[in-house]
């Protein structure tokens, strides 16, 4: 039953908006200027009559789509019962005039003829009366079946002349009753919106938070986003069927875009209703990229950012702030081309977030399942050539100019940064084949996303420098001149910002590895450890003042994260003498806590005041509170940045 009710909640509401569609596209000015009255005071009135019934027709079928779902049910109940009726009343006109064409007035059963008409008529009224009393959920058949006074008239051998009187009778006599029955529910919308009112009450909407919690409750309970969704696809159908039964040659010819663009896109209805449509077929295919890669456990891990809701409101702002409703068939049909061109551009783009991750992750995971790896590289190859085959599309088939230079811009984005991911994953794959790992992959590594980068920033100030020109030498606008200002400051300024930021701090990082003291191989045996980052063996170590021992790239990679030691959190900064001392003939080796096996020469170190020549505190000194602190902010501090290592 849930599942029918969502059904019934949705199929119900749809042909609301459609009407509602149907009253946008009606041209109420060219209908008043045809107009033709006997004098201006009657013309006037006829106008008046018409929009108030515009206006009015808008009004109920707002009121219809925001009824609760039992009210709906009910409503359409009534008109079915209604149409049930009619039909009773089209029923009983037929069988008069065939009567008074076939000339008989004698006694029904008498003529086999009458007879065969009369029984035919009355079994479709009786079955017609207990239909409507049925949906009525009454008993009283009777209340349903004054359309049948006609044929029991004609039972009673009543002359022809009194069969149109009946009729006559029968018809007002059911106005009658519906009109009865109007005026007395004729406050029901009244009392809806009263009842509506006194429960917003109830719950004290006056914060803004409970205020957006009714909005969403709503939204969810009226399931807006299938709603629309389901009559654009409706209005889609019906506009398709009519111009294939059309014998117009012009929908022939201008194919299943003119449907899309003349009709199905040219009110705000349709527009959110392909909104929605496109968001539900991005969700979908970011779903499928998902399941690709990573089967079925990859959808279940929904990203907010991967949902369909930025292409989808992509579309809908365009469309808003190109004025896509107010141009003509042809026009609207290159512009949505354009539209749905950056829309297919945003999705791609939400794919390369997905593959991204997925693609690095099996290079560095040395994961050798050929059918993962044969997923990924398939999907980056796609992602690859895809957005160069549109860019050349569309290139050929408009002008180049500032707008189209921005979306095939956008293109060579997209696969300047899946060449960057396919050339790391190769770094990657090489390694796993090498006996022995490659100690500079993280500076290569780190060139390859600069590389890619610079020619991020080299062609988004190509765009720039083009749109400037153009403006300041061809067709200047206020919309061109925003968007170049908009585009300079995220795609040029924050991305050269960004990378400066980025070169600064590894300059400033491998000069403190630079200034650091190499370990000998004797400080190596003696040490006998691994190195606490990427707990490897160290064949080379450098050592930091504190006296620990680190990778040179391991240690860099941490002090890109913070500039503190990861053992004892001292600041890894050289003093003037550990300076002089490094650049000496000969590594002095750092004072040593742990390293020394000698308790004597360890206490013989130390200064009268129990001070280390180290500048840290010995472990023997520490309470067992202060030990133990210690040792947690070690681990959470190592722990955090061997997650971010390995998984770089």
């Amino acid at each position: 039953m849930p599942r029918l009710e969502e059904l019934a909640n949705v199929a119900l509401r749809v042909p609301s908006i459609l009407v509602l569609d149907l009253l946008y596209k009606c041209d109420i000015e060219g209908l008043t200027e045809h107009l033709k009255a006997k004098n201006e005071d009657m013309l006037f009135k006829y106008k008046y009559v018409i929009w108030n019934m515009y206006y009015i027709g808008h009004l109920i079928n707002l009121v219809v789509l925001v009824l609760p779902l039992r009210h709906i049910v009910t409503l359409y109940l009534h008109i079915l019962a209604a149409l049930l009726l009619y039909m009773g009343h089209q029923i009983s006109k037929d069988y008069v005039r065939e009567e008074l064409q076939y000339g008989y007035e004698g006694a029904v059963y008498l003529d086999s003829l009458a007879f065969n008409r009369f029984v035919s008529a009355m079994t479709s009224q009786i079955i017609l009366s207990t239909l409507c009393a049925f949906l009525m959920k009454t008993r009283k058949v009777w209340l349903f079946s004054a359309h049948m006074l006609p044929l029991l008239a004609r039972l009673c051998a009543a002359p022809h002349a009194t069969l149109l009187t009946v009729n006559t009778f029968s018809m007002g006599l059911t106005g009658a009753g519906i009109a009865v029955f109007l005026l007395s529910n004729l406050f029901v919308p009244y009392r809806l919106a009263r009842a509506a009112y006194s429960e917003l009450l109830h719950l004290e909407v006056i914060e803004l938070y409970r205020l957006l919690a009714v909005g969403i409750s709503l939204w969810n309970q009226f399931a807006v986003p299938v709603l629309f969704s389901v009559f654009w696809f409706v209005l889609f159908v019906v506009q398709l069927c009519s111009d294939t039964m059309s014998a117009s040659a012009s929908a022939t010819h201008q194919g299943i875009m003119f449907f899309l663009v003349s009709e199905c896109c040219a009110t705000p209805y349709s527009l959110l209703g392909l909104t929605f449509v496109v968001s539900y077929l991005a969700l979908g295919l970011l779903n499928l990229c998902k399941f690709y890669l990573g089967g079925y456990a990859a959808v279940q891990n929904e990203n907010v950012m991967h949902r369909g809701v930025t292409e989808g409101v992509t579309l809908l702002l365009l469309a808003l702030q190109t004025g896509l409703l107010d141009m003509q068939a042809l026009q609207r049909t290159f512009l949505l081309s354009i539209i749905l061109f950056i829309v297919v551009t945003s999705t791609l783009q939400s794919m390369i977030e997905i593959t991204d991750p997925v693609i690095l992750a099996l290079g560095a995971s040395r994961n050798r399942s050929l059918w993962k790896h044969f997923r990924g590289l398939s999907m980056c190859l796609l992602l690859l050539v895809f957005p160069v085959f549109m860019a050349y599309k569309i290139s050929q088939f408009f002008h180049m100019d500032f707008w189209l230079l921005i979306l095939v811009s956008s293109c060579m984005l997209t696969s300047l940064q899946v060449t960057g991911t396919m050339l790391i994953y190769s770094l990657f794959m090489v390694e796993l084949f090498r006996s022995d790992p490659i100690e500079s992959l993280d500076e290569v590594i780190y060139w390859v996303n600069a590389v890619s980068r610079v020619l991020e920033f080299v062609v988004a100030l190509c765009v720039v420098a083009y749109g400037t020109w153009e403006s300041l030498f061809g067709e200047w606008s206020w919309m061109g001149a925003s968007v170049i200002i908009i585009h300079s400051y995220f795609n040029v300024w924050l991305r050269a910002q960004s990378g400066w930021r980025s070169f600064l701090l590894r300059q400033e990082a491998a000069k403190k590895i630079n200034s650091l003291p190499r370990a000998t191989t004797q400080q190596l045996q003696q040490h006998n450890d691994v190195c606490s980052i990427c707990f490897q063996e160290m064949s080379s170590a450098v050592i930091t003042y504190c006296g620990h021992f680190f990778h040179g790239n391991c240690l860099r990679k941490w002090l890109y994260v913070q500039e503190t030691c990861p053992m004892c959190h001292q600041t890894v900064r050289p003093t003037p003498s550990a300076q002089s001392q490094a650049s000496g003939d000969a590594p002095a080796a750092p004072p040593q806590r742990d390293e020394d096996p000698d308790p004597v020469a360890q206490e013989g170190e130390r200064d009268p005041d129990g001070g280390s020549n180290g500048g840290t505190q010995d472990s023997d000194d520490l309470t067992p509170e202060q030990q133990q602190q210690k040792e947690e902010e070690e681990d959470s501090s190592l722990g955090y940045f061997n997650f971010s290592f390995f998984s770089s």
